[in-house]
């Protein structure tokens, strides 16, 4: 089935059969007899290079316990001038791309990207600085992914939760999900 597939696509294009998936936008693909992990191993450690933090000490959390970011106007309302506004935002969305472009292979930093994402238009010096520190917490844990184990794939099982009114700076819910297949996490 699979030769009578690429014969059919090679005679309406153009193509040349690359042998087995290895590497394929920024993901790398491992087999074995577990299954397939899917990581972004390179790309993390060209991230941690671009940013600079080559020297610095891995930290094993994403961010600290309980911090709340809040919003400039926030800060205004609240009468609170510690927190200057970054005068240049283009690095913070970079860097805040960079990281989303990661949670491909890294649910673990889905809920923290969720919450730096909400800063784009106005983000702050200590926005700046956790994103900084998801990118120590990469550092330290660059051979993370995702399994998707071998074997029959018959379940489908989904999980959500919300809290209520929990962000400091709309007092709207937050809501989170898991899509998982058999054992394997989809997303």
């Amino acid at each position: 089935m699979i030769q009578e597939a690429n014969d059919s696509l090679h005679g309406n294009f153009k193509m040349k059969d690359l042998g087995e998936l290895r590497y394929f936008l920024g993901i790398e693909v491992m087999r074995s007899k577990e299954g397939i992990l899917l990581n972004q191993r390179k790309y993390a450690l060209e991230l941690v290079s671009k940013v600079g933090l080559n020297s610095f000490k891995p930290v094993s959390t994403q961010m600290e316990l309980n911090h709340k970011l809040t919003t400039v106007d926030y800060d205004m309302h609240m009468g609170i001038t510690e927190d200057a506004e970054l005068e240049d935002i283009e690095p913070y969305q970079k860097l805040i791309g960079k990281l989303l472009y990661l949670t491909i292979t890294r649910p673990d930093l889905c809920f923290v990207m969720q919450v730096l994402s909400q800063f784009m238009q106005k983000p702050k010096q200590s926005n700046l600085n956790a994103a900084m520190g998801i990118v120590r917490y990469i550092k330290g844990s660059l051979g993370l992914g995702i399994l998707l184990k071998r074997g029959e794939t018959h379940t489908l099982t989904a999980y959500c939760d919300s809290n209520w009114a929990a962000c400091p700076n709309t007092r709207r819910s937050i809501k989170g999900y898991v899509v998982k297949m058999r054992d394997s996490l989809l997303s």
